[in-house]
């Protein structure tokens, strides 16, 4: 294993805006700096117009139809940069998944139970948004896809490890672990300012990312995405950053 637990902890810890940003420990212990960031909203009409323009172009394919809220998509957490936790350095940017062989690893450490419980309703071929998070920038940078169910994750029981869970027990694991694959890069590094911009728009409009988890449930590690909200995100990818 290259990069012991090297993936997000019980929590996603606050993504850092400047170098020195202090870590929260756990999701309840401290504010996120994801919600903390001042974002603007974008200038009058920016968001707004691309919403409109993506809703035209959703309901085209759709005869108009609303989707039902499902959640079939994922945005994975990662820090890019390096990190001690109990002398293991837990950094895991999408280019060391890259380097893995088949581009292909399991997805461990996480040790919240909501987090969690989303590991194990993951399926196969499901895809997913991998995100470097608690960097200087942080944001969106490539997509990977689900090539193996959720089971138990071998680190709660690896003394050495970091997310040793000495209250495990094998017959009855608590966590569980993911494979995931590289897909691909995204056509640019969309940035959480800009994701932020359009929620925040979407509040007031009625767009998909209005009630995205990345804001509203802003310390998890491992979110669902609805249809709607991971299309919109991708579409990002095609338009030139404001």
């Amino acid at each position: 294993m290259p990069w012991p637990s090297r993936k997000r902890d019980k929590g996603a810890a606050a993504d850092k805006k400047e170098p020195d940003a202090k870590i929260a420990k756990t999701e309840e212990e401290a504010p996120d700096k994801e919600e903390e960031e001042k974002s603007t909203k974008p200038p009058a009409g920016s968001s707004k117009s691309g919403w409109k323009n993506w809703k035209k172009a959703k309901e085209s394919d759709s005869g108009g139809e609303e989707s039902k809220i499902t959640y079939c998509h994922w945005l994975l957490k990662s820090e890019p940069e390096s990190r001690l936790e109990k002398g293991v350095d837990v950094k895991f940017s999408i280019d060391d998944l890259k380097a893995q062989p088949n581009q292909t690893t399991f997805w461990d450490g996480v040790r919240n139970y909501q987090a969690r419980n989303f590991l194990r309703a993951m399926k196969l071929g499901q895809q997913a948004f991998f995100y470097h998070s608690n960097c200087k920038e942080p944001g969106i940078v490539g997509i990977v896809k689900i090539v193996k169910e959720a089971y138990p994750d071998h680190t709660q029981f690896d003394q050495k490890d970091p997310h040793y869970d000495s209250t495990s027990r094998k017959e009855n694991p608590k966590w569980s672990m993911v494979d995931v694959q590289f897909v691909r890069m995204t056509k640019r590094f969309i940035p959480l300012s800009e994701i932020k911009a359009h929620h925040l728009a979407h509040k007031a409009d009625g767009g998909p990312l209005k009630n995205m988890m990345l804001f509203t449930r802003q310390r998890l590690s491992i979110q669902p995405l609805t249809a709607e909200e991971f299309d919109f995100i991708l579409s990002l990818e095609e338009e030139k950053p404001h």
